[in-house]
């Protein structure tokens, strides 16, 4: 395994930083409150960094999704990337390509899904959805859902086609959330039926990029507030406490980085990576909430304030522990993966 990224791909991790660090600043993030910020967003897609991740693969994405978390940036990158340019690219059609790629790497489409699959969504023989998906991540600015139906057969539904309703709603993070609701709603196919799967492990790891960059801002806020706030004459950051809660939470961070870059890069090399994406959701959910609540935690009585920035990567990263799954249900599908891979291997 090689971890280095290209040279494409740290260019466009850098590129990525610059503008989130000019962009996302607090004051831009508190005014946008629950929607996105379409500024950002046209100035990562006229940079070329949404229909980059063709060429830079899964890896690159988790790369560039790290300085968005880092920053909690308020806009449908990953969402696009993982329901949208991703599926498309690989398990599209040469028509679905030509016509998708190019609207969704210039901003001009924005996609998101409803995933995981939860049986909510039946689909008729003619290809028309039914069900409701009660709350899929920045759903207010899409305009294509990725939606799998009971038999996980993959569907792309364009959100303002009839029998479509969309309705807001609120989530732990500001994600421009919704309820998607299908009354017999066309919708054209998306791949075979191995789409579903290897789409599900591509996001949960992009997901799982997008949660190590948020521990790592919450993590650089605190490192930065117990270097500079004083107790008794001296920095918090000098008391044994708090440089043991900031070293676990470092390593925490570290875990969900390392396993993250694995599973995009099996991916990305074509090698099975099912359970690679499901301990990378592990450890994104698990870890993650460790992370945020020390970062909040290591601001004492500031951290308690709604309004300072820790708290966004805190809201950030209980909500990606919660759209990763518990730690119980990863954990039982990551062993229920392996138990099913050992019978095969002894049958």
């Amino acid at each position: 395994m090689d971890f280095h990224p290209t040279e494409e791909q740290a260019a466009a991790a850098g590129l990525a930083a610059r503008i989130f660090a000019d962009l996302a600043t607090h004051e831009r993030l508190a005014a946008a409150g629950t929607g996105s910020d379409a500024e950002l967003w046209k100035a990562l897609t006229t940079a070329g960094l949404t229909a980059a991740v063709e060429e830079i693969g899964l890896l690159g994405l988790v790369l560039l999704l790290e300085e968005q978390g880092r920053t909690t940036a308020q806009v449908p990158y990953a969402a696009t990337c993982a329901y949208g340019i991703l599926p498309v690219a690989a398990h599209g059609s040469p028509e679905q390509r030509a016509r998708l790629l190019p609207a969704l790497g210039a901003g001009e489409a924005v996609a998101t899904g409803a995933f995981p699959a939860r049986g909510r969504i039946s689909a008729s023989a003619d290809g028309r959805l039914t069900g409701t998906a009660p709350a899929v991540p920045w759903l207010r600015d899409a305009t294509h859902v990725l939606v799998p139906d009971a038999d996980r057969a993959l569907w792309l539904v364009r959100t303002g086609a009839p029998g479509v309703k969309t309705a807001s709603v609120k989530t732990t993070a500001p994600w421009s959330a919704g309820r998607l609701t299908l009354t017999g709603a066309e919708a054209e196919r998306i791949g075979s039926d191995s789409a579903y799967e290897d789409t599900l492990a591509a996001a949960r790891t992009a997901f799982a990029g997008l949660q190590a960059g948020v521990c790592a801002g919450s993590l650089a806020r605190a490192v930065e507030h117990t270097s500079t706030r004083e107790q008794f004459g001296r920095p918090l950051s000098t008391n044994q406490g708090v440089m043991l809660r900031a070293a676990d939470a470092y390593m925490d961070t570290e875990a969900i980085r390392v396993t993250a870059y694995e599973a995009a890069w099996r991916i990305d090399q074509g090698l099975p990576a099912r359970e690679h994406a499901l301990t990378a959701a592990w450890w994104a959910s698990e870890a993650g909430k460790r992370v945020v609540h020390a970062g909040q935690h290591l601001h004492g009585g500031m951290g308690a304030d709604l309004d300072h920035p820790v708290h966004r990567h805190f809201l950030w990263g209980r909500q990606l522990d919660a759209y990763l799954g518990c730690g119980s249900e990863l954990l039982a599908e990551l062993g229920a993966s392996i138990a099913s891979t050992a019978e095969g291997e002894h049958a």
